[in-house]
C-alpha cells in the first residue's frame, strides 16, 4: 500500500556537502581570526596614542582597566561590565568618552558600539590626538 522507505539516494553526495563545510567553516575562521587582529592592533594603537604600553591592549580584563583610565571613567566601572544588561550601558559610557577624549562626538562613540571593526581603526589610525583630562573639561 504504502511504501516508507527511508533510504535512497536524495540527489546530493554527503561526501560533498562535509567538503563544502569544511571550507565554509574554514573561511569563517579565518575571518574571524583577522578582525580579531585587526582590532588587537587599533587597541594598541589607541593605547600607545593615549600614553600607555601597547601590550596592556592584549591582556583580557586588565584591556578594560586600561581602557578605563583612558576614557577618564573610574575603575568601578568594570563591575558594571560583569552585570547583564548593566554592560550594555558600561559600554556605550565607555566608547563614548573614549571618543570624546580623542576629538570626536559621542555619535562617533555610539557608532564604536556597533561597527568596532570601522571606527576602532578609524580612531588609532587617523591623525586625532588625545586629550587629557584637563584640555578636555576646558573645551
Amino acid at each position: 500500500m504504502y511504501d516508507y522507505t527511508y533510504y535512497g539516494d536524495y540527489g546530493y553526495d554527503s561526501a560533498f556537502s562535509v567538503g563544502e563545510f569544511a571550507i565554509f567553516g574554514t573561511g569563517t575562521l579565518l575571518i574571524g581570526a583577522g578582525i580579531s587582529i585587526l582590532i588587537f592592533v587599533a587597541l594598541w594603537k589607541i593605547f600607545k596614542k593615549a600614553g600607555k604600553k601597547g601590550w596592556e591592549a592584549i591582556i583580557p580584563i586588565y584591556n578594560i582597566i586600561v581602557l578605563l583610565e583612558i576614557s577618564g571613567l573610574p575603575t568601578w566601572y568594570l563591575v558594571l561590565y560583569l552585570i547583564p544588561f548593566v554592560n550594555i550601558y558600561a559600554m556605550f559610557k565607555t566608547y563614548i568618552e573614549l571618543s570624546k577624549k580623542f576629538g570626536k562626538d559621542s555619535g562617533f562613540g555610539v557608532l564604536m558600539v556597533f561597527f568596532p571593526v570601522i571606527c576602532m581603526p578609524i580612531l588609532a589610525f587617523s591623525n586625532c590626538t588625545y586629550k587629557s583630562k584637563d584640555v578636555v573639561n576646558n573645551i
